[in-house]
């Protein structure tokens, strides 16, 4: 880390002031043209530069006679017609920064399009002294990346402020991604009970500096709560979604945090089940998608390929060009890929004949087609079950009853397929012109459905209510008679029935939020029902974060931190800009 450079009173005659980050850090700032300099300009040769350049130097500015003592700065730059900025001028920088990091666009932007966009506009529609008055707003690149920084960091003391003060155990969301640079972000978001509701809240995104296995990612984590002074404690679950050896349910990580924390509630998200459909294939189901696999890597891998597949769709006529990559990570690409494939199987089929591929044999054959027809089918199924859980505020009571709505459908289909009847599958439907093919398939659709529904349900067990839980859906219809008379709550229970004002309240407002409203009136009842309903089932978030890393880790700015920048993108927390505005011009009125 590069040393720190310290102000000095005799900069004054160049025509600087000093300005002091929340971080302590000093940095220069012009009192003619308010622009502000990092604190490696912090020295005699780069301020006179400026001075020299910009402002004429001596020669337009005589500051012999002018020239402060240290004890009289203040008093001097006032009598130089220098004053802080105005709190509009310092305003509008903040809401300028807000509107940079929210869009996420690059800090340069101001600068270099903004600003003299602005100006332009200004004089053209409301005079020269608009203009002026406007030119004082400091937009330079260091300025908004300074700004967002303050406000980042105004944010995540309300949450850790908030998660201080919630009376229940917080729910914790973690997965990690590898950016466009090589490099290994977690990222975090936290749910926690926040004036008688649910908040969900980003919590940090950090790089794993070496390796990525679990007892890296629980140091990073462990870490970031003991700077910030928390017990590690705090948290009653963690969903996780990764590789074993990283974030899955064998690895390091949860280990380690089990370990730490004996109560914890680990789940894994709900949102990628398709990697255990691949495991649970048989053979030739298997090997008709490692052959699409080897059909768009042929296509996609290929540039001149990729060039001659979409010349030849359009010269054909045919909507889609562009076939999606296959990739493990997104988890509804393969149902799209297969979907793609289906529908553009003959031209496909044309365009491999056309290249001569080695891959025509497999990819003609009837039984492949009816496989990828099958493929395609309960792909797109997956999908729909994943698209159901995938928003925000989802609890693993929610997400384990769709899934097991999915699962309950197996027998049913099966049923329907040893009878000949593919209505479920219509692809499939579609293509079956023979009882010996619809035989062929039947078998090991059934093979499959079977081995799923076992899978399923043993790898997806949180989040199931036995009988006796099952008050906290629905506490009015609920059969009292399946709580034990023993049990200290049936009392309670029997207590909120007889309320109407609560009945209508559970008819109004969100689970959650029922309970949460609860909380003072049954403490029990609430408390027990919200530990059930806190965990996160998902890790969507932390998706959607990702895809915000996206626009801020690109080939223009790699180099840089993002967690602030996607804090303040993605947070729904507006930062307290009048606390912060009122401390940045305190600490300018103390450097004067």
């Amino acid at each position: 880390m590069s040393k720190k450079r310290k102000w000095d009173d005799d900069y004054v005659r160049y025509w600087f002031t000093c300005t002091t980050e929340v971080d302590g850090t000093q940095r220069p700032q012009c009192v003619l043209c308010n622009s502000v300099f990092s604190n490696a300009d912090l020295r005699p040769s780069k301020l006179s530069d400026h001075f020299n350049r910009q402002h004429g130097g001596v020669a337009g500015h005589d500051l012999s006679s002018h020239t402060p003592a240290p004890s009289d700065q203040s008093k001097t730059l006032k009598t130089l017609g220098v004053a802080a900025h105005e709190d509009a001028l310092l305003q509008a920088s903040y809401q300028f920064a807000y509107l940079c990091a929210k869009e996420k666009n690059p800090h340069t932007i101001a600068e270099k399009l903004v600003k003299p966009c602005a100006l332009e506009i200004a004089q053209i529609v409301l005079g020269p002294d608009a203009q002026k008055k406007l030119e004082q707003v400091p937009l330079s690149d260091d300025v908004i990346h300074s700004r967002i920084d303050e406000m980042s960091q105004d944010i995540l003391q309300q949450v850790l402020e908030d998660i201080k003060a919630s009376p229940l155990k917080v729910g914790i969301q973690l997965a990690e991604t590898t950016d466009m640079d090589d490099c290994s972000q977690l990222m975090a978001f936290v749910r926690y009970m926040k004036e008688k509701e649910i908040v969900e809240e980003f919590l940090f995104c950090e790089p794993l500096q070496l390796t990525t296995k679990g007892v890296d990612a629980f140091s990073l984590f462990r870490d970031f709560f003991l700077k910030h002074k928390i017990a590690l404690d705090v948290c009653g679950s963690v969903c996780t979604d990764g590789a074993s050896s990283m974030l899955g349910e064998n690895s390091e990580f949860v280990a380690r945090m089990t370990k730490e924390v004996p109560h914890i509630v680990m789940t894994h998200c709900l949102l990628n089940p398709h990697a255990l459909v691949i495991k649970t294939l048989p053979l030739k189901l298997r090997d008709a998608l490692f052959t699409v696999v080897r059909v768009i890597n042929f296509i996609k891998g290929r540039a001149p390929n990729h060039r001659l597949f979409q010349a030849f769709f359009e010269e054909i006529g045919i909507e889609y060009n562009v076939l999606l990559f296959h990739t493990e990570m997104r988890w509804l690409s393969r149902g799209q890929i297969l979907t793609h494939i289906f529908e553009m199987y003959e031209e496909i089929n044309q365009f491999l004949h056309h290249q001569s591929s080695n891959l025509i044999d497999g990819f003609e054959s009837k039984d492949f087609k009816i496989h990828l027809a099958y493929l395609a089918d309960f792909f797109k199924h997956l999908n729909e079950l994943s698209a159901s859980v995938q928003r925000i505020g989802m609890n693993t009571v929610s997400a384990r009853e769709k899934l097991s709505a999915f699962v309950r459908k197996f027998p049913f289909w099966q049923k329907r397929i040893e009878k000949r009847n593919f209505t479920n599958f219509p692809s499939l439907e579609e293509i079956i012109v023979s009882d010996n093919e619809g035989i062929c398939i039947a078998a090991e659709i059934t093979l499959h459905l079977q081995e799923l529904s076992d899978f399923f349900l043993g790898y997806f067990s949180v989040g199931n209510l036995d009988e006796a839980s099952k008050w906290i859906l629905d506490p009015f219809l609920f059969n009292l008679d399946f709580v034990d008379d023993g049990y200290f709550i049936k009392n309670d229970l029997a207590e909120l029935r007889a309320s109407g004002q609560i009945l209508v309240e559970f008819e109004t407002m969100k689970l959650e939020d029922f309970w949460c409203a609860q909380l003072t009136v049954f403490p029990d009842l609430a408390k027990i029902a919200l530990e059930i309903l806190m965990p996160f089932a998902t890790t969507y978030l932390c998706e959607l974060g990702f895809s915000a890393l996206l626009h801020f880790k690109a080939k223009s700015r790699s180099c840089f931190n993002m967690s602030d920048d996607i804090r303040v993108a993605i947070s729904k927390i507006v930062p307290r800009f009048s606390e912060i505005i009122e401390q940045k011009l305190q600490l300018q009125q103390k450097s004067l």
